[in-house]
């Protein structure tokens, strides 16, 4: 269970790189469009908005819901308190993003808050691994 709990908090922070590049390329590929003359609204379709919106509203959330439940049963010391952060970070994400559409600022906060699940996701991937290390000592004493 605990290498289920490293692999899923690593998805976390893999899938905040891949909403990051997404949401990047779309950018782009909108001014490079409009720079070529072509109209953008928000019915025009653009492949790196569909891919950070999959990833933001459905992959990642259904990640840590799954971490969350698998941190209650992998025996890791603090594994439910990351799981839990993590968990909380997320929901913070969501709720920025859906905030953001009214008060355009307030997608400044998003996209830090991003780092700032990557970066939990990451503790918790790393208090997975560092529970599972065998003891210096624990070799001597064998």
């Amino acid at each position: 269970m605990r290498a289920v709990y490293r692999i899923l908090a690593m998805l976390i922070a893999v899938g905040v790189v891949v909403q990051a590049a997404a949401i990047s390329y779309a950018l782009f590929d909108i001014l490079h469009k409009t720079d070529d003359g072509q109209v953008f609204t928000k019915d025009s379709a653009n492949a790196g908005i569909a891919v950070h919106q999959v990833v933001g509203e459905m992959v990642v959330p259904l990640i840590c819901l799954l971490l969350l439940i698998v941190s209650f049963f992998a025996g890791i010391p603090g594994g439910v308190k990351w799981a839990g952060i993590t968990f909380g970070v997320m929901v913070l994400q969501i709720a920025l993003a859906y905030a953001s559409f009214p008060a355009p600022i307030v997608g400044a906060l998003h996209a830090i808050n991003a780092f700032a699940l990557a970066a939990v996701a990451s503790l918790a991937m790393r208090q997975a691994r560092v529970a599972g290390a065998p003891q210096a000592g624990a070799a001597v004493a064998a």
